[in-house]
């Protein structure tokens, strides 16, 4: 099948698409290559896709509506895989606007490009994040996600519900999937993971939010990728007799499916730590300090729904995946 996957530079879009490649499939890719963090990474997943022949990439701005159509109008896409976003929740307090242009104006081009194609099945990429308030752990798919605490969270809310509406009025298979703190190698400067390991191996303190009492489901790349592409293969089909009253909110009448993709494991933050430490035989400087606004205190995937419709659940363990992910380190800053 041919395949768009948007963000295809970014961390999530760039394993998935060598995922789909080493499958046989053809992926295009797009990216707009921006500087939130650190351009040599993006590049860098870039080369290593660009070894397949079968991987066309394309810069672009999915805010740009006419490029989005253009791109559309060359390309006859079996599967739109959309990861792009701009990502990052204490980003969003101070930058807002580039999560309206990113998140929102370009996910409804990317809908409405769908839709005239009628692609077959678009995926999405949701959040953690949109549970914000909520407080019954493990978070479940039909849970109530009305109170966001961050503007991230709140686009990424949007999303799923843009995604529905799409769903409902034309018929377009969508299907949400709310991503459980990502980890491994080639992530994200940005992450919690990704600092600590570059502060600790430099003899520098690192800041331990909430005095280490929080809680992360810490989620590894190949698992999420496994899943996304199995996800892909299962396009769903509607409810006839779903009702907003009985129905499982993760699901409607229209072909629309939400699911939590996590390790289904929550992990408290002093424990995070001290498993890193271990990994890299060196002891962290801590500063406690408070909980930073957007933040929440914990984080926990039900994925029986993911288990039951595609057959699999994230099983990497946090010190296999932090092995991993200290070896990519070390190797590519030379450390």
């Amino acid at each position: 099948m041919k395949y768009l996957i948007t963000g295809a530079a970014g961390f999530i879009g760039a394993f998935t698409a060598r995922a789909l490649l080493q499958q046989g499939h053809t992926v295009v890719g797009v990216d707009n290559l921006n500087d939130y963090y650190d351009v040599s990474l993006k590049h860098g997943r870039l080369q290593w896709l660009q070894a397949f022949e079968a991987f066309e990439f394309q810069p672009l701005e999915l805010s740009d509506r006419a490029a989005v159509e253009a791109l559309f109008a060359q390309h006859q896409f079996d599967r739109v895989v959309h990861l792009a976003a701009q990502a990052g929740v204490r980003y969003s307090i101070t930058n807002p606007h580039a999560y309206v242009d990113s998140n929102l104006v370009g996910f409804v081009n990317i809908l409405e490009a769908c839709r005239h194609q009628q692609t077959p099945h678009l995926v999405f990429a949701s959040s953690s994040s949109v549970y914000g308030l909520n407080d019954r752990i493990p978070y479940q798919t039909d849970d109530r996600v009305d109170h966001p605490v961050s503007l991230y969270a709140a686009t990424k809310k949007s999303n799923e519900l843009m995604a529905h509406t799409y769903a409902h009025l034309y018929g377009l298979p969508v299907t949400g999937l709310r991503f459980f703190t990502v980890y491994g190698p080639w992530g994200r400067p940005d992450m919690a993971y990704f600092s600590f390991t570059r502060k600790i191996l430099a003899g520098e303190p690192i800041d331990v939010f909430n005095h280490g009492k929080m809680q992360r489901d810490f989620t590894f790349v190949d698992d999420i990728v496994e899943g996304v592409c199995r996800v892909a293969e299962n396009i769903p089909a509607g409810q006839p007799d779903w009702t907003t009253s009985a129905g499982d909110a993760s699901r409607s009448s229209a072909p629309y499916k939400i699911y939590n993709i996590g390790n289904h494991n929550s992990v408290e933050l002093g424990t995070f730590i001290e498993t890193i430490e271990q990994v890299l035989g060196k002891s962290a400087i801590k500063n406690y300090v408070e909980m930073q606004p957007g933040d929440v205190l914990a984080t926990y995937a039900d994925v029986d729904d993911l288990m039951n419709d595609v057959g699999f659940a994230p099983n990497t363990t946090l010190a296999e995946g932090i092995e991993v992910f200290a070896r990519w380190y070390r190797d590519y800053y030379k450390v």
